[in-house]
Formats: structure tokens, C-alpha cells, sequence
């Protein structure tokens, strides 16, 4: 059976690795209840024609 070739080393995974010692596993993220939205905003502005409309009214 062929010997497995060592892992390339990464200074990030080192880095989170020393950190894991020292201070501990972080904890576990929770959901946030997002609050409920309201109707969409325009992604564009209204035309001049829209705008003479609506004061028309």
C-alpha cells in the first residue's frame, strides 16, 4: 500500500487552528428572526409623464 502524501500547509488553517487552542471552539451561530419587510422600494425613479400624473389626480 502506497504512503499518502502529507497535506499541503495553509497559514490560514494554522493560524484558526492555534486560535481553536488557546481561546475554544466558538460557538454555534443561531438563526435571527429577520423582521417582515414592507413593500419593495422603486429601483427606478418615475418618468416626468408619471410624476404630472400622479399631481393630476
Amino acid at each position: 500500500m502506497a504512503k499518502r502524501k502529507p497535506a499541503r500547509f495553509s497559514a490560514a488553517k494554522a493560524v484558526k487552528a492555534n486560535a481553536r487552542e488557546r481561546v475554544g471552539q466558538p460557538r454555534p451561530s443561531r438563526m435571527i428572526d429577520e423582521p417582515p419587510r414592507g413593500p419593495r422600494k422603486a429601483k427606478h425613479k418615475p418618468k416626468l409623464e408619471q410624476i404630472i400624473e400622479q399631481e393630476g389626480d
